[in-house]
């Protein structure tokens, strides 16, 4: 088992559900990608660190780096988010649609 496995592993089953359905976007949106445990939390990389991703007791991590919440800011305004950041709640719907736009937007940004 990876670590990566390891660390969604550690969560509760619909904690884990998000995680993996958010693993598998980011498969789908860029199949050359690899996985890592980076700064302890789970890394995908693509031409360097394409997005991070963690979870919380009460949010999901999300981290698309400074570029990526900046090109989104306006879609952000409903949730907690800083520079490189972006806290999904658990007791609402994780928007799925636009992590994948986010994530798109962080492949274009590392083929550059």
């Amino acid at each position: 088992m990876s670590p990566f496995d390891t660390f969604i592993l550690q969560f509760p089953h619909e904690v884990q559900v998000i995680l993996n359905s958010i693993r598998t976007l980011v498969h789908q949106v860029c199949p050359e990608v690899t996985e890592k445990m980076a700064y302890g939390i789970p890394t995908f990389v693509y031409h360097g660190n394409l997005v991070h991703m963690s979870a919380y007791k009460k949010h999901i991590g999300f981290y698309p780096g400074a570029d990526g919440i900046a090109a989104f800011e306006s879609e952000l305004q409903d949730y907690v988010h800083a520079k490189g950041s972006v806290q999904f709640p658990l007791n609402k719907p994780i928007p799925y649609a636009l992590i994948q736009r986010m994530i798109e937007y962080r492949v274009q940004q590392n083929t550059r």
